[in-house]
């Protein structure tokens, strides 16, 4: 009986000629990149009670660690022929890091931090941020009282607060107090649209290795430094879709799969790559797909290439629903390890399909919120109605944070009241973040019920001990 040849011992992975063809055309045609190398640098040993000392602490391991970080994701891309958009820093959450220093300000953290940003060179560095799931401490309630001048005064600096998980249930009064402050940045960058709350996200059950933007921090659980992965690939699902138009939904969910699992492949190799060049450890590759503004890179354009006229229709949640479940099982077999946030981002502002299915009323903030009860992430780069009270964002949040406790899933809201305008305006921020149509929100108010404070409960199913 004949028998095929066993390979070599450590390529059993290897592809075929078409496989690696199919990959090339990816990059080519389909808008297929690696979206972020995100380096997490642990900042406990900057702890010092003089803040000016703690800041020349951070900067120089900040520098110290990420200072090859830029360069040798510009040799891979070079090398490989792999885009690579981003490279970023992630940071331990500046408010355990301030928590040590006798001082009322945070501000000066925040600018330490893009002063080292500047000087590495990385587009984003993310970690201003508390961890207040169950409770604040003083230096939570200084850093969260300092973002809004902290996201003004920076460029590089992203921001992000756990107010919520599944164990701990839901923090209201910080929620509350996320309402206002992300009102009051709002108001601090007006001048570019609000663009500061761009850079900040309210999240449920964060992720303590996520390499996205703007809930990037490094967890801590984390070791000295890790070298996190995120790739994308919205436009090379798609495309691979339309080989299966009119097939029953298990095949399609198999070609999603196997797309999934090619793009996986692409982000090991970056990590792997980046890993042993900055002799720092592998972390995860996340697998999420991240839309761009760009046409035929969106994760609407998915959902209606299975069958929907447009994006929020009846159906969207279901569709929705299959892709992140296939885009999980198959990239988990791609990569060593897999974490992060692993799904389908929905943005809108960030996302060209969602922005026109906005337009034409498809798309609502009820109908993204429903959406987001099967995907990665939650409300996401939304912009409302500049005079959006701060409690109906508090209730937002609360709404999102909510879904993620339940679920035992990480959920966040980034929205963007946006100062002047109205429903129907349209806001730019260039570059990924795109720009979109002011949506409307509920006009029926929600002050009574954020004004009781105190915490939601975690669920019942949170007993597991």
């Amino acid at each position: 009986m004949r028998r095929d040849p066993v390979p070599p011992c450590g390529e059993t992975n290897m592809i075929n000629r078409s496989e690696i063809l199919q990959t090339i055309e990816m990059f080519d045609r389909q808008h297929l990149d690696v979206r972020t190398i995100t380096m997490g640098i642990s900042l406990f040993d900057c702890c010092d009670a003089d803040p000016g000392k703690a800041c020349s602490k951070i900067y120089d391991k900040i520098v110290r660690s990420a200072e090859k970080l830029v360069e040798t994701g510009r040799d891979i891309e070079s090398e490989f022929g792999i885009p690579i958009v981003n490279k970023r820093v992630a940071v331990t959450p500046v408010a355990l890091i301030c928590a040590s220093s006798e001082t009322e300000d945070c501000v000066p953290f925040a600018l330490c931090l893009d002063k080292a940003a500047k000087e590495t060179g990385v587009d984003f560095i993310g970690g201003f941020s508390a961890l207040v799931k169950k409770g604040c401490t003083n230096a939570d309630i200084k850093l969260i009282r300092a973002i809004p001048e902290a996201l003004a005064e920076t460029k590089y600096v992203c921001s992000s607060v756990e107010v919520g998980s599944s164990k701990a249930g839901i923090n209201m009064d910080a929620v509350a107090l996320m309402g206002k402050t992300i009102k009051k940045t709002a108001a601090l960058t007006a001048g570019a649209g609000g663009y500061g709350c761009a850079k900040l996200m309210v999240l449920c059950n964060a992720a303590d290795d996520n390499p996205f933007m703007a809930g990037a921090f490094h967890g801590p659980g984390e070791g000295e430094t890790v070298i996190n992965v995120g790739v994308s690939g919205p436009g090379a699902i798609r495309e691979a879709l339309k080989a299966v138009r009119g097939c029953p939904f298990d095949e399609l969910a198999e070609m999603i799969k196997k797309t999934a699992f090619r793009v996986t492949r692409v982000g090991q190799l970056v990590a792997g790559e980046a890993c042993k060049r900055l002799g720092a450890p592998f972390g995860i590759v996340d697998l999420s797909l991240a839309p761009t503004p760009a046409a035929g890179d969106s994760v609407a354009r998915i959902l209606e290439e299975m069958g929907l006229e447009v994006c929020g229709t009846h159906g969207s949640t279901a569709a929705l629903a299959l892709l992140n479940d296939a885009v999980k099982k198959g990239g988990v077999m791609a990569g060593s390890s897999v974490g992060g946030l692993s799904g389908a981002f929905i943005p809108v502002s960030e996302d060209e399909g969602m922005v026109e299915a906005a337009e034409r009323g498809a798309l609502t903030v009820d109908k993204l919120e429903a959406m987001t009860c099967v995907c990665s992430v939650g409300l996401d780069m939304i912009a409302v109605p500049g005079d959006t009270p701060a409690e109906t964002i508090s209730a937002i949040i609360a709404d999102e944070a909510a879904i993620g406790m339940i679920n035992s899933k990480t959920t966040a809201v980034r929205i963007i009241p946006v100062p002047g305008m109205k429903v129907g305006d349209r806001v730019e921020f260039g570059g990924l973040l795109g720009g979109a149509p002011v949506m409307p929100v509920h006009e029926f108010s929600s002050a009574d019920f954020i004004s009781r404070g105190g915490r939601i409960p975690a669920p019942v199913s949170s007993l597991k001990n």
